[in-house]
C-alpha cells in the first residue's frame, strides 16, 4: 500500500484543515458579487459549527499521527 497505516490519519488531517480553513476564509472575506437569491454572508452559525468539527479532526489526527 502506498502510505500504509497513515493514509487515514492523514486524509482526515487534510480534511479537517480545509473545512477549518475555508470556513473561516468564508468569514473573514465574504462575497463582493451577490446575486439575487444569494447569501451576502456565511451564516455565522453553522460556520463556526464546521470549524469547530474540522479543528477537532484535524487534531485527532494530528495527535494519531504523532503517537503512531
Amino acid at each position: 500500500m502506498f502510505l500504509g497505516q497513515d493514509l487515514l490519519p492523514l486524509l482526515i488531517l487534510a480534511i479537517g484543515g480545509a473545512m477549518v480553513v475555508g470556513n473561516g476564509l468564508a468569514l473573514v472575506r465574504p462575497r463582493r458579487d451577490v446575486k439575487k437569491h444569494e447569501l451576502a454572508r456565511a451564516p455565522l452559525g453553522r460556520s463556526l459549527v464546521m470549524i469547530g468539527i474540522g479543528l477537532v479532526a484535524a487534531v485527532w489526527a494530528l495527535a494519531t499521527l504523532v503517537v503512531h
